[in-house]
């Protein structure tokens, strides 16, 4: 077998889970700066469903075939040049940049440097993928918001990836953690902490209360939920709504004028040091990994068509033999 070739996940036109396949392209060689890791798990994540279906084409073209994968964890096979922090071996995980677009699900992967962080000793590394989306949350809540001790949390999409990360560390800063979820993942958001868990199909935003922070991972009926912030409440979300995307980014930006209750979009692009206080949350005890369930690579469509059926309560995670 020729060992310039790798086995990745790709398509070659838009569509649903089936048009996934594991094919096989050349493997990258590190340039400057990055280095190559060795992929042992990804996760699968909303963006890439909502790409995948071709909702983001204006972003991602028409060039064929494309890749998935937007996070990972494996080990170093080698250092770019210029790359001391890191040896060949090491366990690491990470995130590719907004500029990188997808890609890490396959044998092999090329990052900067600065989007990789080591792996706290004793962490499996297939349970590990379902942490790096983990750093979304905690800069949504150390960063955006500025969450305080006794500050009331919602999070809505609670069971989620982003979510679920959220709850845990919303409670481990001494939040007052209202999970909104469904039914069947009431339980699950408990489990992780949340104070109190709601079915948010059968109340109204209007009957959660008010609350100092919101985060929301959803993307629809943001006006509903800005509605519910205290004075000096801060709202964020990482969604926008796909079916209505002129208007949802719209509002996004209208609500600019709105001073402390505007709603602030943002999406994760992690750095080295958001996956060294990854590291340090998880040492803490103060954030674990939820996996629901694990794909080998050669399903990874359905893992897809898992995610886009709702009720995931953590990540999907896909294992590269």
């Amino acid at each position: 077998m020729n060992d310039r070739m790798m086995k990745a996940v790709l398509y070659d036109r838009y569509g649903g889970p089936d048009v996934l396949y594991a094919g096989r392209v050349p493997r990258p060689e590190p340039a400057h700066g990055e280095v190559l890791v060795k992929v042992r798990a990804f996760s699968v994540n909303g963006g890439e469903l909502a790409a995948r279906a071709g909702r983001l084409r204006l972003l991602t073209g028409r060039k064929f075939p494309k890749r998935i994968g937007l996070d990972f964890t494996g080990e170093v096979a080698a250092p770019g040049a210029g790359v001391t922090r890191f040896a060949a071996g090491d366990r690491v995980w990470g995130v590719l940049g907004r500029t990188s677009g997808f890609g890490s699900a396959a044998e092999y992967v090329t990052v900067p440097a600065e989007r990789v962080g080591r792996l706290p000793d004793g962490l499996d590394l297939v349970d590990a993928a379902a942490l790096p989306v983990a750093t979304t949350a905690i800069t949504a809540l150390r960063d955006k918001t500025g969450l305080r001790p006794g500050e009331r949390l919602l999070v809505r999409g609670a069971a989620g990836g982003v979510g679920n990360a959220a709850v845990q560390l919303g409670r481990a800063y001494g939040a007052e953690v209202t999970a909104l979820a469904r039914a069947a993942n009431l339980d699950f958001v408990r489990g992780l902490g949340a104070h109190k868990a709601v079915d948010h199909r059968t109340v109204r935003p209007a009957e959660l209360g008010r609350f100092d922070v919101v985060l929301d991972t959803v993307g629809t009926d943001l006006r509903a939920f800005r509605h519910l912030l205290n004075s000096g409440g801060r709202m964020v979300t990482i969604a926008f709504d796909l079916k209505r995307p002129a208007a949802s980014l719209g509002y996004l930006a209208a609500s600019t004028v709105h001073g402390h209750s505007r709603v602030r979009f943002f999406s994760g692009n992690p750095t080295r040091a958001d996956f060294d206080d990854l590291a340090r949350h998880v040492v803490e005890g103060k954030l674990s990994p939820a996996v629901d369930t694990v794909f080998p690579l050669e399903e990874t469509a359905a893992a897809h068509r898992a995610l886009e059926a709702g009720g995931v309560q953590g990540k999907y995670v896909v294992r590269v033999a």
